[in-house]
């Protein structure tokens, strides 16, 4: 039986859950942020206590990797090592695009075979990061940073349904107005969608080496770039 504790911070959303062999036995999630220096250490701590008392043990720690917020993703890793490192525990590290799409297609059993996912996270401006995966999570495009125009994703638009979700994606609609263009409103990365993506990695043993583990930034991306300013 796996027990994993679940910390995602890379967005103003911060929670944090229990899951059992996939099942959900504890969340808290606080949407008002971003107050994850504030209020992190409370949910761990109450996530922990819930742990001890009603199950064998945890057996691992899973973070969101990012992309996403400098600050939330490095109090979120930072957190996530101490327990590892506290209780001697392996670090599991989840895509939070990946982790976006997750709620999609377990509640959009619609959705059209061919359908691709583009789980986006707002930056500046006109500006997103994205990737593209087919309803398998295999990796179609990889992550990306993006300035959307009526253009973009056009060579996906046209094969197939693309269904554009996240925080980034609300500023799209009025850009993207290709006929297979599809939105989905109030899809926030939180720790419950985390459950099967690291199940399969506990399951697989895929493992970060928590001394040298480090978040995919989004700052990565803009150091690349010196004409957008730093997050």
């Amino acid at each position: 039986m796996s027990c994993i504790l679940h910390i995602e911070t890379s967005t103003d959303v911060c929670s944090v859950a229990i899951s059992q062999d996939g099942a959900n036995l504890f969340e808290r999630i606080d949407e008002k942020g971003p107050n994850h220096a504030v209020i992190l250490g409370t949910f761990v701590d109450e996530a922990i206590s819930f742990a001890d008392s009603h199950t064998d043990g945890l057996q691992a720690v899973a973070i969101s990797r990012g992309p996403g917020s400098y600050t939330g993703l490095r109090i979120g890793t930072s957190m996530a090592k101490g327990i590892c490192y506290g209780r001697n525990l392996p670090l599991i590290a989840v895509s939070t695009l990946e982790l976006l799409c997750v709620p999609v297609l377990l509640n959009h059993d619609d959705m059209e075979d061919e359908a691709l996912l583009c789980p986006m996270l707002d930056a500046r401006r006109m500006e997103v990061y994205a990737g593209v995966y087919d309803r398998a999570l295999n990796p179609v495009r990889t992550v990306a940073a993006d300035i959307v125009t009526p253009e973009s994703y056009r060579e996906y638009l046209d094969c197939a349904p693309v269904y554009f979700f996240g925080n980034g994606a609300a500023k799209c609609k009025d850009t993207l107005g290709h006929p297979n263009a599809r939105f989905i409103d109030g899809i926030t990365p939180r720790a419950t969608w985390m459950f099967p993506l690291a199940d399969k990695k506990m399951k697989a043993q895929q493992f970060e080496d928590v001394a040298y583990f480090t978040p995919f930034y989004l700052k990565d991306f803009v150091a690349k770039m010196p004409s957008r300013p730093l997050l």
